[in-house]
């Protein structure tokens, strides 16, 4: 079962980071490949995902539960999905750790995913490199997600018109 444990920093502080880390379909908008379906009430959401596992590009759909701890900026996920073609399955836990570091938000990534059937080859070789170069990604996304939602700067005081 391949684990994954990286840290992600976020060029913004925790407190414009935290919100938009807890609202799954702004993260799902800065994960690449990814699509959520509209919360569906109950707790669980449900999208799918495109992964490229060498020269091959699946794409799973599937279902996540979270559970936000608000207070520890923490989040878990357990998720499972099976591949379009219905042969390949996959399952993944993971904790996910927001802190302030200065200005920045640090982002401590832990967990672990099985991939079952044809695909499994691929993922167990190179899975933990496709989920590095994801949560980078996102890092850069979610950044840009920031900036985007940041209030604009205060206009300049306009010169006084000049009598002549």
């Amino acid at each position: 079962m391949p684990e994954i444990a990286e840290q992600a920093r976020i060029a913004a502080p925790l407190e414009t980071v935290w919100p938009l880390l807890s609202d799954p379909q702004a993260v799902a908008g800065c994960i690449p490949g990814a699509e959520l379906a509209p919360d569906q009430g109950d707790g669980t959401w449900r999208g799918t995902v495109k992964v490229r596992f060498g020269p091959t590009i699946a794409t799973f759909k599937g279902e996540a539960a979270l559970d936000y701890d608000h207070a520890a900026h923490r989040c878990t996920i357990e998720g499972r999905g099976i591949d379009g073609r219905g042969a390949s399955r996959a399952l993944a836990s993971g904790l996910v750790e927001a802190r302030a570091e200065g200005a920045e938000t640090l982002l401590d990534v832990t967990g672990r995913f099985t991939v079952t059937g044809p695909l499994e080859t691929f993922a167990n070789a190179g899975g933990v490199h496709v989920a590095r170069a994801l949560l980078a990604e996102f890092s850069g996304n979610m950044a840009r997600l920031v900036a985007e939602r940041a209030p604009p700067p205060p206009a300049a005081a306009a010169e006084p018109a000049r009598v002549a």
